[in-house]
């Protein structure tokens, strides 16, 4: 975790050198928890 905001956290991945902005919120949609883990390099299940 790299910061957070009003309604978002920042995530670094230190591998790929890449950040993800993930909402926070009580549920996440599908389409963008597959986004989130693209950009970090999390294999999806």
């Amino acid at each position: 975790m790299i910061r957070e905001g009003n309604k978002h956290t920042i995530f670094f991945s230190p591998v790929l050198k890449r950040t993800s902005s993930v909402t926070r919120h009580t549920e996440i949609n599908g389409f963008l928890a597959r986004k989130i883990c693209k950009d970090l390099g999390i294999k999806e299940l």
